[in-house]
């Protein structure tokens, strides 16, 4: 299967962070599974380091490449359907990255790796 993974699922996962679950740990470990990342994730890591509000020994654009590499996790590029569809959803989530996350699991087909309980309330297959 096809897993988008939401932004702090790869911090954890890099960071080896007790609270990634053990179902999320297999999901990624899984040779089966096709992993991908959104850009819209690497757009809010990068603002959040700029912000301070994530510190990283290397600046995002070294460290984010390297780990994608690394961890066999391909790149999604966020096309125009995919913009307009985050425009069209409901309010559930207020948060754009993630309201991102949800349109492009959507028209690709994928589950998403997350615990944000509102991505659940979007019509996504949620995986925790």
């Amino acid at each position: 299967m096809q897993y988008l993974l939401d932004t702090h699922v790869l911090i954890w996962w890099i960071t080896s962070d007790q609270r990634l679950s053990p179902k999320a740990r297999s999901l990624i470990t899984s040779r089966r599974n096709t992993l991908l990342w959104s850009v819209a994730s690497s757009w809010e890591l990068s603002i959040k380091h700029a912000l301070g509000r994530l510190l990283f020994d290397e600046p995002p654009e070294v460290l984010i490449p390297a780990e994608l590499d690394r961890n066999r996790i391909e790149t999604l590029q966020i096309t125009n359907a995919h913009a307009f569809k985050a425009g069209q959803l409901p309010a559930h989530h207020r948060d754009p990255f993630d309201r991102m996350l949800v349109a492009q699991a959507q028209i690709e087909s994928l589950g998403i790796i997350s615990n944000d309980s509102k991505l659940g309330l979007y019509d996504v297959d949620m995986f925790w």
